[in-house]
């Protein structure tokens, strides 16, 4: 090999070497393709149902130059569930109540590949318990044979809300005082269990719009409020298992920012947001109705967390869990850590 070629033979190699290097360096620091998300079936998932509807993380992850990522919807309802999917791994992010996700933040707290940590809070919104029993007018009143229905016994978010309420009604100690007469039921069944009338159900501790829906009926009162127990603070939550969000912090930060997108749609076009609703939901109501629920008070979506703290600090007392957060941002990734979240 004369000269000439042995100098266009190292610059060949070296240019190899190079492009060997970089294309290791970019596989080190890929991100996920796919992300596999659920949500719930109520309005409190409703930046959820906009991010499905109109693509935003795929739109905000090309932004950020991920390429074209693909996402998967599921609709998963009750905490239960979700927390099973996600142990299993089979769901990468997903929406669920607050409680249900402090449950398994603490249980996989500190288990390497089972850890989960919170991307953000999702919505506030009141929960209503309502019955068909006209003898209930108070928790005081409800007797062995009266059946409440949620989406999942102990760790859903009806669940430990009602079980916040006994505990403020006949003491602290007495938390699970009605956690017999629970039944676990998604919100469509237990809405269609409560206004037949002839089922067990004579309660049903709900989200809009199912709440909503039952109180149309003249046989149907409200118990209790939610926000009448805690005030407005965070009722859903969107988190992941904790080594998907450190392996995907440029995902995590498109998955934000199209949720931010989402619920700034939300707050400006009521009556878009009320047909996405609709049409996601595929929930047979009048849009006036649904824009109605949108216009309350109680009801925002917000990704900044707000009165997470009170979740933990019953179940803590109560027992139900052992591994608390000193503060808030600890369930929480980075990205959010420095709002003035509680």
């Amino acid at each position: 090999m004369n000269r000439r070629h042995f100098s266009r033979w190292l610059s060949t190699l070296a240019l190899a070497c190079a492009t060997a290097v970089s294309t290791v360096g970019n596989l080190a620091h890929a991100e996920a393709g796919t992300v596999r998300l659920s949500h719930g079936y109520g309005i409190l998932y409703l930046p959820l149902m906009v991010m499905r509807d109109q693509h935003l993380i795929e739109k905000h992850a090309r932004t950020m130059g991920l390429g074209d990522v693909k996402t998967t919807w599921t609709v998963l309802d009750g905490g239960n569930v979700i927390n099973d999917a996600m142990l299993a791994g089979n769901l990468d992010v997903a929406g669920t109540g607050a409680p249900g996700f402090v449950t398994l933040w603490s249980k996989a707290h500190g288990i390497p590949r089972s850890e989960v940590i919170g991307l953000s809070a999702l919505s506030t919104g009141p929960l209503w318990l309502n019955t068909n029993n006209a003898n209930i007018k108070s928790l005081k009143d409800f007797t062995p044979r009266d059946k409440i229905a949620i989406p999942g016994i102990k760790t859903s978010l009806s669940a430990v809300v009602l079980q916040m309420a006994v505990a403020k009604t006949f003491g602290v100690e007495n938390y699970a005082k009605l956690d017999p007469q629970t039944v676990s039921l998604s919100h469509p069944e237990a809405v269609s269990a409560l206004l037949s009338g002839k089922t067990e159900i004579t309660a049903h501790f709900t989200s809009p719009p199912f709440s909503y829906q039952e109180v149309k009926d003249p046989k149907i009162r409200r118990v209790l409020n939610s926000t009448d127990v805690l005030g407005n603070i965070t009722i859903d939550v969107l988190f992941a298992p904790k080594q998907f969000a450190d392996q995907n912090p440029k995902l995590v930060q498109a998955i934000l920012a199209a949720q931010d997108e989402a619920a700034a749609y939300i707050a400006k076009d009521r009556a878009g947001a009320a047909k996405t609703f609709l049409r996601v939901s595929k929930i047979n109501l009048p849009q006036a109705e649904i824009e109605t629920m949108l216009a309350d008070p109680g009801m925002q979506f917000s990704t900044t967390p707000n009165g997470l703290m009170q979740y933990v600090e019953f179940m803590g007392r109560a027992g139900t869990i052992k591994t608390r957060p000193a503060k808030w941002s600890d369930l929480f990734v980075p990205a959010i850590a420095g709002r003035q979240g509680s």
